[in-house]
């Protein structure tokens, strides 16, 4: 009994000793594992750290995407301050054939090269290619609405809220509201004797001296400062063709133009000055000529532009019966006869404006659409398409 009762009491050591045993086992491989856990926690957080920067570093396309798009009516909220949306945006630099969009204005330069002011952007012709410079030179995404080359052979180029190009034939200059400009949308530009430029904008005049642009506002609110054509005569005054009022500058104080019993012009689009130094304002009003201190109604239409060829005949673009979508581009052969008999001879209808009328060294005149850019050889016109 005794023998086994002391065997039986060695078993129960026995078991007692294996059980312990196995448990110390048992934690020892869960500790293990909670360690091993604890590790691999730690290398895919490090992992995430460096495949997966925060978001004040740097955000992912399609949580940019979701910040800039949530409005209410589908367009980005939050465009870049450079934001032109009526731009039309082209990658290509050089092409064989013109712009497909608004061209505003058309000059020749002095050595012979065509200059394009349009909607996607500053394009130069050279009788064979045409180059876009806005995407040459990574310049801003603005439309090009007015271009002037002044007597030294600088090119101007004015945008509407990019504020001006200034090229010397290597380098293209910005300057804007911060250079002294009354805004960044530039309508027109005119160089008088003295080589001032004039700049007209959609808010007020500059004139550059060279160093300085100087800020002139005219009185009677937005419309009147809201500049179309700046124009100097044979006595040196500016004549002024704005969205509101016509005017002239006599270097002190802006005087309003009228006509048929003191009635004001309204939205004067275009003023040039003849050969003969006559006057020449074409908008609302239609077209009328100032001579011998009187103005001559010419035609009703509106008038978008006016132009004097070589040979003294005035070109324009005008309405059809008052249609804003049909247009005429019109010579006026015979101007010097009375003004009141004048017949325009119409040259070609266009369906949408006409802009930028300008004869070139050849005697071809180019003139600017909606789809681009015309020359006329007088007797066929050709419109730079793609084949």
């Amino acid at each position: 009994m005794t023998s086994l009762c002391r065997a039986e009491g060695r078993k129960d050591i026995i078991n007692t000793k294996e059980i312990g045993l196995s448990l110390l086992l048992d934690l020892f491989f869960i500790l293990k594992a909670i360690i091993m856990i604890q590790v691999l926690a730690i290398y895919f957080l490090f992992l995430i750290l460096i495949f997966h920067p925060s978001c004040k570093g740097q955000e992912s396309p399609s949580a940019k995407e979701n910040i800039k798009e949530r409005t209410q009516n589908n367009k980005v909220k939050n465009k870049p301050s450079d934001y032109d949306p009526y731009f039309a945006e082209t990658q290509s630099i050089t092409k064989s054939f013109g712009p497909t969009n608004i061209t505003r204005n058309v000059l020749q330069d002095k050595n012979g090269d065509y200059w394009l002011a349009t909607w996607e952007g500053i394009i130069k012709y050279d009788g064979k290619v045409f180059t876009n410079y806005t995407n040459k030179d990574s310049l801003r995404r603005h439309r090009v609405f007015t271009l002037l080359e002044d007597k030294i052979g600088n090119l101007w180029f004015g945008t509407i809220g990019g504020g001006i190009y200034f090229y010397d034939g290597v380098t293209f200059t910005n300057f804007t509201k911060k250079d002294g400009l009354t805004h960044d949308g530039v309508l027109c530009f005119y160089e008088d004797k003295k080589g001032n430029i004039w700049i007209g904008t959609q808010a007020g005049i500059n004139r550059y001296d060279g160093k300085n642009f100087e800020q002139f506002i005219i009185d009677g609110g937005t419309n009147n400062n809201d500049i179309n054509a700046i124009v100097e005569d044979n006595k040196g005054e500016l004549w002024i063709g704005t969205k509101g009022k016509a005017f002239i500058f006599d270097g002190k104080n802006f005087n309003t133009i009228t006509y048929d019993n003191n009635t004001p012009f309204t939205n004067v689009r275009t003023i040039i000055k003849d050969k003969k130094g006559n006057m020449w304002l074409g908008g609302n009003d239609g077209l009328r000529c100032y001579q011998n201190n009187t103005f001559t109604k010419v035609s009703n239409e509106f008038t978008g532009y006016i132009y004097e060829d070589s040979k003294g005949s005035i070109w324009t673009s005008t309405t059809v019966n008052g249609d804003i979508q049909n247009w005429v581009l019109n010579r006026y052969d015979a101007y010097l006869l009375p003004l009141e008999l004048i017949k325009p001879n119409a040259i070609k209808p266009e369906v949408g404006m006409l802009f930028g009328i300008v004869e070139d060294t050849d005697g071809d005149i180019w003139f600017g659409n909606v789809r681009g850019v015309g020359r006329y050889d007088g007797k066929d016109f050709e419109y730079f398409k793609e084949n």
